[in-house]
């Protein structure tokens, strides 16, 4: 537990307060393309274009023409963008996770850090209202670094004038977690709410 009070309470996107599920569009797309559902996720999630569409270094024409291109793809731009962007879906957990940092947002300062594209960020501020909750929202795309960089959580200290241990940091994803931990963020592993209301309780972070 850190010595110094906590003001910032930062909080992932991903699994955390929407679901995903991209193989939803792996299987759809597999329809207009000669690759197989399993190839498809493949090569969109550990290709260099995906990790620079997240990055915010290719537009949104110029990624998917490099995804007709990896996939000989027989499907035109505005009707690849609802495929891709139709992944997301809020849960019961999505919404108490939710409802738990609007009580907070009175109290602390509220983040968002979220890896993320252009196209999903603005599917998602159009379908799911969870963005406006937020005091700020730090996104991938629009900062041209994707976590775990540790500029991209430089940029929450930077933006807020704390430091590191005045943060608390929780995520879906071990690696980022521990790649936040060592900047000395309080950092936790996000599982469901009851977890999450454990791990503010450990920092005396009041939920009421």
């Amino acid at each position: 537990m850190s010595d110094k009070q906590i003001q910032i309470l930062a909080f992932d996107l991903g699994n955390v307060l929407v679901d995903f599920d991209h193989t939803m569009a792996a299987k759809r797309i597999s329809y207009f393309c000669d690759k197989t559902p399993k190839e498809i996720f493949s090569l969109f999630f550990s290709s260099d274009i995906t990790n620079l569409f997240e990055q915010g270094k290719v537009s949104e024409r110029d990624f998917y023409s490099k995804v007709k291109e990896m996939l000989n793809l027989k499907l035109s731009y505005d009707s690849f963008v609802p495929i891709w962007n139709e992944v997301f879906m809020l849960t019961p957990k999505n919404r108490a996770v939710y409802s738990l940092i609007n009580s907070l947002r009175d109290r602390y300062k509220v983040v968002l850090i979220s890896n993320t594209n252009i196209l999903h960020f603005e599917y998602l501020k159009l379908k799911f209202p969870v963005f406006n909750i937020f005091h700020e929202v730090f996104v991938s795309y629009l900062l041209g670094l994707v976590k775990p960089d540790p500029l991209i959580y430089k940029a929450v200290t930077d933006k807020f004038n704390v430091a590191p241990e005045e943060i608390f940091y929780t995520d879906d994803r071990p690696d980022l977690v521990g790649a936040a931990g060592k900047l000395g963020i309080n950092s936790f592993v996000f599982k469901d709410l009851n977890k999450l209301k454990i791990d503010l309780d450990s920092l005396g972070i009041s939920k009421v």
